[in-house]
């Protein structure tokens, strides 16, 4: 029983029935986007009573799990009663430079990464969700404070510097209704943050409109920066998991 549970054919078989269930595939993945709050709870759960290693009980579950996550989407109850301002952030060609750098290198940059951006985020009521890598996601009650401490997260990591390497950061804001469940996230408005992270190219800060709607008329221009329209570029593809008429915008300095 023990073999045929760690049988590699078996097991990429059940990844691959995966593909077909509602919700995400990638569902167990630390990097998946998707499966935050209650089923990412029982997730954790489930890692420590079969292990890191792969098996096909293991793949079963985390199918269901999925199927949950995707049936609390549907119901609606991956919206929560209050507004919150996602924040999601990553390094721009981190991996490229961390594979020639080694680990040690690496490792000192992510503490001085760590050490800059993720204090901002703490002062102005933000809360460190969850790094992931060379990024992080939190959130704010108000995009105003949002938007505040990654202008002072952006300006701490000018001063980071490892082996003659000055990382930039690409950081993304977007204001919803997502969930919180057992000390994670969990909703559409999640994802579009991330998104429109990834909308921000070689170490931009972007926001979607509804933040941009949502910040006080006067926050832009006390940190001396402006929103100009982002217009993708016609070769880059179309963002995945994003509303078609969803707006994203650059903050520029003034």
């Amino acid at each position: 029983m023990s073999g045929t549970n760690s049988r590699p054919d078996l097991i990429g078989a059940i990844r691959k029935a995966r593909q077909n269930l509602p919700g995400d595939p990638a569902f167990g993945d630390p990097l998946s986007l998707s499966g935050p709050g209650g089923p990412r709870a029982v997730a954790r759960a489930a890692d420590k009573l079969v292990g890191d290693s792969p098996s096909a009980a293991k793949e079963i579950g985390l199918g269901a799990l999925q199927v949950w996550q995707a049936m609390l989407e549907r119901v609606g109850r991956g919206k929560g009663a209050q507004q919150m301002t996602v924040m999601f952030t990553d390094l721009v060609a981190f991996s490229s430079w961390s594979l020639s750098a080694g680990d040690e290198a690496t490792l000192e940059l992510l503490r001085r990464v760590a050490k800059a951006i993720e204090p901002p985020i703490v002062e102005r009521g933000g809360q460190v969700v969850k790094r992931m890598g060379d990024g992080v996601m939190a959130v704010f009650p108000s995009p105003d404070r949002a938007v505040i401490a990654a202008v002072a997260a952006k300006e701490n990591l000018t001063g980071v510097e490892v082996q003659g390497y000055r990382p930039q950061m690409r950081l993304g804001l977007h204001t919803g209704s997502p969930r919180e469940l057992g000390g994670d996230w969990l909703g559409v408005d999640v994802t579009i943050a991330a998104r429109v992270m990834e909308a921000g190219g070689n170490g931009n800060m972007m926001l979607s409109e509804p933040t941009l709607q949502a910040l006080r008329p006067e926050t832009l221009g006390e940190l001396g920066i402006a929103a100009r329209p982002y217009r993708r570029s016609f070769f880059a593809a179309p963002l995945s998991g994003v509303p078609e008429d969803l707006r994203i915008y650059r903050l520029d300095g003034e």
